[in-house]
């Protein structure tokens, strides 16, 4: 599979090197890691049984090869350019079709650019792909200075698609990249056609105002409860001490790695695991460019809009949901303040659908765009 390559008078092209002096001093951390104790049988109950980490680390180590996703990462032509202060990267695959519709796609946490890659082959054939990575997360590299925000990254990606010379563009986004697309919905609504996303945060409903007849609104009020007494954990401490989490992740690989595989077991549907190949280049990539602490830092303050009745949106809304996911968005409380014009609910997927259900979510952002075409 090959792609046209565009070069930019003002952005360089971009290509993953790692020098092999940072596997060497990653293969000795892995070596010298010291394992905690856990009570028998304690399952999933505390966080990611040593069991299950060991033999993860254990692949890692010794049949994992970084080179070769490292070769595959650089088959997608990768470029950097500074937009307000911070060297952003981004994929950028140019369809066939010179009149291919441009197509934003924004990762979340704890993600990076790779979550879309199997989505690339079949959505490049009727879009050009922007598939940045945000600042602060793998190779945008760490931010430098607080202030980095849900609605900063939203005026990043729009100079981002002026820059690429796109006037009208449609977006997607999963999990904090469903919130920067709907913000960059409201910030470029001139060029902005139509977005598409997994979540609405703000959509769910609570015991107060839930129809228990329906069965999606009673999922709804579950999962939230679920995620608040059980899950959220992670997003408390990121939210409120991502210096703290820092230190562990940065210098812990076996940390790192349990930071994100924990959520990568959690919130996937275990009919459609992500392939732990795609899972370690994914770690790989906060790893070796040591943007835990930056990434962390977004849910204390860049997601001010979490879960907060957002102002109204008029740019057409699609929502692809997942049985799996964290939450359960319901439609009669996203349409107070979007201009929802398609709603699909599949039976299978979670939170990562871009690895775990390509097809199915590759076919829903074809079929949500297609008026646009």
């Amino acid at each position: 599979m090959s792609y046209s390559r565009t070069s930019f008078a003002d952005m360089k092209p971009f290509r993953i090197d790692i020098p092999q002096s940072a596997l060497d001093d990653l293969h000795a951390r892995l070596d010298l890691t010291r394992w905690p104790h856990e009570p028998a049988g304690i399952g999933w109950q505390q966080g990611t049984p040593v069991s299950y980490l060991r033999e993860l680390v254990r692949y890692w180590r010794h049949e994992f090869d970084w080179r070769a996703a490292e070769k595959r990462l650089n088959s997608y032509p990768q470029f950097t350019t500074a937009i307000d202060g911070h060297e952003v990267h981004f994929v950028h695959v140019r369809s066939a079709n010179e009149n291919a519709l441009p197509l934003l796609l924004t990762h979340g946490w704890p993600a990076t650019f790779t979550e879309f890659l199997e989505v690339v082959e079949p959505l490049s054939e009727d879009f050009h792909l922007v598939i940045p990575s945000i600042p602060g997360f793998g190779f945008s590299g760490p931010t430098q200075e607080l202030g980095w925000t849900v609605k900063r990254v939203a005026g990043v990606w729009a100079e981002l698609m002026r820059g690429l010379g796109y006037d009208r563009y449609v977006a997607h986004g999963n999990d904090f990249g469903s919130l920067a697309t709907r913000e960059l919905a409201l910030l470029d609504d001139e060029h902005v056609l139509a977005i598409h996303v997994n979540q609405i945060f703000s959509a769910g409903v609570t015991a107060e105002n839930a129809d228990f007849s329906v069965e999606a609104e009673k999922r709804s009020v579950e999962k939230a409860q679920i995620y608040e007494w059980q899950q959220g954990a992670y997003a408390m401490i990121m939210g409120t001490r991502p210096q703290s989490v820092a230190y562990g992740l940065t210098d812990s690989p076996v940390a790192q790695l349990e930071w994100i595989a924990w959520g990568f077991r959690t919130w996937s549907d275990p009919d459609t695991p992500v392939d732990r190949d795609a899972l370690l280049a994914n770690v790989m990539i906060y790893w070796l460019t040591g943007t835990a602490g930056s990434s962390a830092r977004y849910y204390q303050e860049g997601t001010e809009a979490w879960g907060e009745l957002e102002p109204d949106l008029r740019v057409p809304t699609a929502v692809a949901l997942f049985p799996h996911d964290l939450g359960v968005p319901i439609r009669r409380m996203a349409e107070r303040n979007h201009n929802i014009v398609r709603w699909t609910e599949f039976d299978r997927g979670g939170h990562f659908a871009g690895l775990e259900v390509p097809g199915l979510l590759a076919a829903d952002i074809r079929a949500a765009f297609e008026p646009y075409l």
